[in-house]
């Protein structure tokens, strides 16, 4: 499983959450402590939004605490709304392509977690995205593949509803084709404005998600990257959150059916 954070607030330099923490996303690569797999080394990416309405974009397959590119940015951006991803790969090789966080005009998202079986059911999973969006896919990867089913769905306009959608209707084609219905998901998105989190799973077992204020913002992570994790709050299984610019977070639920 992949390890994400994502922030939203008064822009700070990107290295005071990336890099300078105990237990920072770059020491999460090497070693992280709530994940299915210690070592995220299968690439690592960079969104950011500044000046201008569109994200920059930085992603690359080496893993980010070797990637001395990526420690030059960090240092250098300063940002209000940002995500960074370290990857572990669960489907789809190492390739640039694989790498997230994804775009799609003003947006960006990421995502942990995993579709049981999505090298057998990659093609009927892919049917479910729009025709007119099918050509932006360029990896080969279960992430990507949600993001544009999301996308075909709503996401630019009502996020909570699109992922609902989009886990129901990937859970039916599991259950159509006998593929023990396991999918974990845990995702960030942002319209460059607002931060949306979502954690679910079909077998009542979702990737950890957790938020906390800092410094006039708000993060958004996989796993706390302090040692001491009192400023932590999970985001309780099969639930949303919205967190805004002033630091307002709120939760409606991810009314999908599961199984225990």
């Amino acid at each position: 499983m992949c390890r994400f954070l994502a922030y939203i607030g008064k822009p700070i330099l990107l290295d005071n959450v990336m890099t300078d923490q105990s237990h920072s996303l770059v020491s999460q690569s090497m070693a992280a402590r709530e994940a299915k797999t210690d070592v995220n080394a299968d690439g690592c990416g960079l969104g950011w939004y500044g000046e201008r309405s569109m994200p920059g974009i930085y992603r690359s397959i080496l893993p980010a605490w070797s990637d001395p590119n990526l420690i030059g940015l960090l240092a250098q951006i300063r940002s209000g709304l940002f995500m960074a991803h370290v990857r572990s790969a669960t489907s789809g090789g190492v390739s640039y392509a694989n790498c997230h966080p994804f775009t799609h005009r003003t947006r960006l998202f990421m995502h942990n977690g995993m579709i049981s079986g999505y090298r057998k059911l990659r093609a009927r999973i892919e049917a479910l995205v729009d025709e007119e969006l099918y050509e932006n896919c360029q990896g080969t990867t279960d992430s990507e593949a949600m993001f544009h089913i999301a996308l075909s769905r709503g996401l630019l306009t009502d996020p909570h509803d699109a992922i609902c959608r989009t886990l129901f209707d990937v859970a039916a084609v599991t259950a159509a084709h006998k593929v023990p219905e396991r999918i974990r998901f845990a995702a960030a998105f942002s319209d460059g404005e607002q931060l949306w989190g979502f954690r679910w799973a079909s077998d009542a077992r979702p990737p950890t998600l957790y938020y906390r204020p800092m410094n006039g913002g708000t993060v958004l992570a996989s796993e706390p990257f302090e040692d001491d994790q009192a400023a932590w709050t999970a985001v309780p299984p099969n639930t949303a959150i919205r967190i805004s610019a002033d630091g307002a977070v709120q939760q409606s639920a991810i009314d999908v059916p599961y199984c225990d």
